[in-house]
């Protein structure tokens, strides 16, 4: 099927053929002819990147009435990044239909510019749900009347807690209008929802759920944590042409992470929520136009982030839930081209890894972090190449005689020399002595690793496990832990490891370097009202001082009442038997 062969109106198709696209994808090919020819409710499931903006969006287009100025659609998504490139989307779409408005509407941005945008009338509004909510309270945005009601990325705005406020908007809608859900996964609150506010709706799968993309190639390395920046500056030193995101789990980890980038020279910067929208607007401006070559990223930010040219992503730390895994490495190979996707783990991770395989049915490749001799080799390459392919300017003819008569002592192979020096010696010291940065276990210490198990309570080397007294009954989450550990200690530095939520308790991990920063900080530390107790947590053979004690002293309680007992027995015994003798004696 080509899209000449879809029921789209001339003005659509002459827009998509100056966009080049000629085929559709597999989601534009199963939803785009249902929705131009059915008005029930729909439920697609597909990933990331599969085209879901033009499957929705041109039959959208294609049946609004351009005639009428009211708001005859509501596109729902969960952040301004998003809400930015499906508008985006939808204008290039329809940009030979005069009399179409298509308006955004989000948070960070001047209210009173999209309330005149709205006045002047939006047959498509495409929002982020606080901002919606906002301007419908304001009765400004008024969706009585809409048709369409479309739902993107629906997991991921539950995800970030939007349920209320998309509950809401909903209940303003009205009864008449077709709901389209777009979402990669089908989790219990997408499901409520699709029963709530959706009429028997037809459901749309593209291919099996999680599996990933089929052009990209998966790569781990195992390093220990504290080595993991070291690793990832050398895998960015090996892929001189890299053009990625690499993937952090909190704010600070990523600010941090791309402020050392920067300082050791390499072109990065970040985006996450504490940035401005002028300062994200202007950070993914220079990073589509390659200004940016690694854009270092929360999974929240990073939504909305839509480039076909990425050749890498880059997991600096892998995500609770694996199937954020599968939304991450998804940003990358697209548009039938090929894309790395690389998880720099440490040795705990097996078994997640091993999870990661399973949902994507793929096998993920173990990589040697490169020494450094392969990366000088590379680079050095590299400068040759730049070197060789430079065009010459003219203006250097008047110039080469002085220059000539100031090398003329040199021999050719000292020119050379000379010259890769000065551009390279800075390269050669920095990696001269490198160490080996991967994790290498031997056949005794794999078994002793799978034998004792994650669950044992075991930290990784160079690692220090904390017991805190908080967990599921105290409503504790991954993210609430961590918010809470940066609070208290004030740092933006530490790596947070491995974190197990149990129902009463958690366990976290820590590079031991900082654990007086932990146990000093956490001393005060307080939860919706509980008070937190955090101490480090002892491996089974060597039990907490403080518990040994508490032991010690019930069992040296218990003993006295055992002697206690005994003596007692043993005191009524001797009378016992002393009145029997009294008694024979009487006799």
């Amino acid at each position: 099927m080509k899209f000449s062969e879809i029921n789209l109106n001339e003005n659509l198709q002459k827009a998509i053929e100056d966009l080049g696209f000629k085929e559709p994808t597999t989601v534009q090919k199963k939803v785009i002819p249902y929705l131009l020819e059915n008005i029930t409710d729909m439920v697609a499931l597909a990933q990331t990147g599969t085209g879901k903006t033009a499957a929705f969006g041109l039959p959208i287009i294609n049946n609004t009435n351009y005639n009428s100025k009211f708001s005859q659609t509501i596109i729902l998504c969960p952040t301004r990044e998003l809400c930015l490139q499906i508008t985006k989307d939808l204008i290039s779409f329809s940009k030979y239909i005069k009399k179409i408005n298509i308006v955004s509407i989000y948070g960070g941005a001047n209210i009173n510019s999209q309330i005149k945008a709205l006045k002047e009338g939006a047959q498509i509004v495409v929002g982020t749900p606080g901002r919606t909510l906002d301007l419908i309270n304001r009765k400004v945005l008024k969706l009585n009347k809409i048709e369409y009601l479309v739902l993107d990325e629906a997991d991921e705005m539950l995800n970030m807690g939007f349920k209320e406020d998309i509950d809401k908007i909903l209940s303003n809608t009205s009864s008449k209008k077709q709901t389209l859900l777009f979402s990669a996964t089908m989790p219990k609150e997408v499901m409520k929802i699709s029963k709530a506010y959706m009429s028997s709706p037809k459901t749309i799968e593209v291919a099996k759920r999680n599996e990933g993309v089929k052009n990209v190639d998966h790569h781990y390395y195992i390093v220990n944590a504290k080595d993991k920046y070291k690793a990832l500056r050398r895998i960015c030193d090996v892929n001189i042409d890299i053009y990625g995101i690499i993937f952090c789990r909190t704010r600070r980890e990523t600010s941090n992470i791309a402020d050392k980038l920067m300082q050791d020279g390499y072109n990065a910067d970040a985006i996450h929520g504490e940035l401005s929208q002028a300062q994200r607007d202007h950070v993914m401006e220079r990073f589509r136009k390659r200004k940016i070559q690694i854009l270092v990223a929360t999974d929240v930010a990073a939504r909305g982030i839509d480039i076909n040219e990425l050749t890498h992503v880059i997991n600096y730390n892998l995500p609770d839930d694996n199937e954020v895994y599968v939304h991450r490495s998804g940003r990358t190979g697209r548009a039938g081209k090929k894309g790395i996707s690389i998880i720099i783990a440490h040795s705990r991770e097996g078994r997640k890894l091993k999870a990661i395989e399973k949902m994507i049915k793929r096998d993920l490749q173990i990589m040697q972090v490169p020494n450094g001799d392969e990366i000088c080799h590379i680079q050095l390459m590299k400068l040759i190449d730049k070197v060789t392919s430079t065009k010459v300017n003219p203006q250097i003819e008047k110039y080469l005689p002085s220059i000539e008569e100031k090398l003329a002592h040199f021999k050719k192979e000292e020119l050379i020399k000379h010259f890769v020096s000065t551009e390279f010696n800075r390269f050669l010291s920095f990696y001269k002595n490198a160490p080996d940065l991967n994790v290498q276990y031997n056949k005794e210490q794999k078994n002793n690793i799978r034998k004792r198990g994650e669950r044992k309570g075991y930290a990784e080397e160079g690692h220090t496990r904390f017991f805190i007294n908080i967990g599921k009954a105290q409503e504790m989450q991954t993210h609430n832990l961590i918010g809470l550990i940066n609070e208290y200690t004030r740092k933006r530095n530490i790596p947070i490891g491995k974190i197990d939520i149990m129902r009463r308790f958690s366990f976290f991990e820590i590079p031991s370097e900082f654990e007086n920063e932990i146990l000093k900080g956490m001393k005060k530390a307080n939860w919706r009202g509980n008070h937190i107790t955090v101490e480090v947590s002892q491996e089974p053979s060597k039990k907490s001082t403080k518990r040994k004690k508490i032991k010690d002293k019930i069992n040296s309680f218990e003993n006295i009442q055992r002697k206690k007992k005994n003596k007692s027995k043993k005191g009524k015994k001797n009378n016992s038997k002393s009145f029997k003798e009294r008694f024979k004696a009487t006799k």
